[in-house]
């Protein structure tokens, strides 16, 4: 574990009793992390009223297939990019529908961990997306640091991300 890891697991923690306490739920598509994010969200207490489920869609294809994101955009820009985040986000809000009821915020890792470059990407570009019923967005990441420590990074931000979100968010949203 990083030094980071008592941070992020103190404010993981506390995000999901705030979470719970609200009645909003999250929705999780994983790339880089490839797991690590529901992972770390399903660790506290009380997650299973809040986080609905994951998707690690390591294939850039799963994007496509699974969690709609734009095939001709992927085909152009591939699946490190900012809108392939935002696209994410939003297509596993509605993926991991529950009773007819999307989740009420959507949050998505994608990047090059490396230590390689990926389509022209450096190691440790990142984006992590987030969409709730207001819209969606993009967090862009410039990482340093081995493989393991940009995926641990990405989730620690992905974390202060949905913090930001349930702050923003006023009441869960309506059923399908």
């Amino acid at each position: 574990m990083t030094s980071e890891a008592p941070a992020t697991a103190d404010a993981t923690a506390a995000l999901i009793a705030r979470l719970a306490e609200r009645g909003l739920t999250v929705a999780v598509a994983e790339s880089l992390t490839g797991g690590l994010l529901v992972a770390e969200l399903i660790r506290p207490p009380g997650a299973s009223a809040v986080v609905f489920g994951g998707v690690v869609a390591y294939a850039t294809e799963l994007k496509r297939t699974v969690l709609g994101v734009d095939g001709e955009m992927l085909a152009q820009f591939g699946p490190v990019d900012p809108e392939v985040a935002r696209q994410m986000a939003s297509g596993v809000r509605t993926a991991l529908a529950v009773d007819g009821r999307v989740a009420d915020i959507g949050i998505s890792t994608t990047g090059v961990a490396g230590p390689d470059p990926q389509g022209g990407k450096a190691p440790g570009t990142v984006y992590v997306g987030l969409s709730t019923k207001d819209g969606a967005r993009a967090l862009e990441l410039q990482l340093d640091g081995d493989r393991t420590t940009i995926r641990n990074a990405t989730v620690a931000a992905a974390i202060a991300l949905i913090g930001d979100a349930e702050k923003s968010t006023t009441s869960p949203v309506a059923d399908l």
